[in-house]
């Protein structure tokens, strides 16, 4: 059974296929065709952390494909009351055609996907954000930037540098990553990325310093400063975070074309100024609408290879 629930478990062709997928029903809801890829199937959606977009994109998604999306907040199934994970696997899986979930830990998506009879995707972990990388490279490509691009992340080490580093490394071009110290990525997921780095070309480098990792690039990227759990280290994070805000200063230092990505929530002030936001505010809107899009093609992909192993 193919899941998605982290790039590191697909080849290059497997990831452009599925944006392959992506482009093409975008054009066709543009076009209002809304063709039944998914008819009659359900998505069961579990949310253990509340998404206005990882909710709003998948249902919209399940239904523009002929199926219907199922909304289960962790108040609503017993997973909530202590049921162990696998065991709510081995019950839904049995009753939906696949599953989205959006989760904290890592390891209790993948013990889902492991007692789980039906395709499981990743819409969220504190380790891993794969739809919104693939949402992202989708905007990308149709901003031009998907030939040779070279992207800086400047902000904390979290699950979206993780999978930065995991599409960088996968699709092989150049990855600056920009963390204050003592907020750098996991050493594992690092060592991780390098080695397939090392087999594509990627070239990913790490450093301290943000106007270094901007300097010339494509595409700047970053995320909150403050996740969702991590309220009561605000204080201090917004110290430690002091000169890793994307503003125009910072964004002189990249290429007078380049596009500045983000996975929203934005916070004004912080991560990002409200200038800069503004000036690209219609990249980022687009990137955000894009998860729809970019979320059909991987349940359409996943639904044609439900049959196949995962690739050892």
């Amino acid at each position: 059974m193919r899941h998605f629930l982290t790039l590191k478990d697909f080849t290059k062709d497997e990831i452009l296929e599925m944006i392959t997928l992506a482009q093409k029903i975008k054009a066709q809801t543009k076009q209002r065709k809304f063709v039944p890829y998914m008819e009659h199937q359900t998505l069961g959606m579990i949310f253990e952390k509340s998404s206005t977009r990882t909710r709003v994109s998948f249902e919209t998604g399940i239904y523009q494909l002929g199926g219907v999306g199922l909304f289960l907040s962790s108040n609503d199934i017993q997973l909530g009351r202590g049921e162990p994970m696998k065991d709510t696997a081995r019950v839904i899986s049995r009753m939906v055609d696949m599953v989205m979930i959006r989760t904290f830990e890592q390891s209790k998506l993948e013990e889902f996907a492991n007692f789980s009879k039906v395709p499981v995707i990743n819409g969220l972990t504190d380790a891993y954000h794969p739809v919104q990388l693939m949402t992202d490279y989708l905007t990308m490509i149709e901003h031009g930037k998907e030939k040779d691009p070279v992207v800086a992340y400047v902000g904390d080490g979290n699950n979206m540098t993780h999978s930065w580093l995991m599409l960088a490394a996968k699709l092989g071009f150049e990855l600056r990553v920009a963390t204050p110290q003592g907020y750098e990525c996991d050493e594992a997921i690092v060592n991780e990325a390098l080695e397939i780095a090392k087999e594509s070309g990627a070239k990913i480098t790490f450093g301290n310093d943000p106007k270094e990792a901007v300097k010339d690039c494509d595409v700047v990227t970053t995320d909150t400063w403050v996740s969702m759990g991590q309220e009561d280290e605000k204080e201090e994070r917004v110290r430690v975070f002091n000169g890793y805000m994307v503003d125009e200063a910072m964004m002189s230092l990249a290429k007078p074309d380049a596009i500045f990505l983000h996975c929203l929530p934005a916070y004004r002030g912080y991560e990002v100024s409200e200038e800069t936001f503004e000036k690209h505010e219609e990249v980022i809107f687009s990137e955000a609408e894009n998860r729809l899009h970019a979320q059909k093609g991987i349940m359409v992909w996943l639904d044609a290879h439900r049959n196949e192993e995962s690739p050892k």
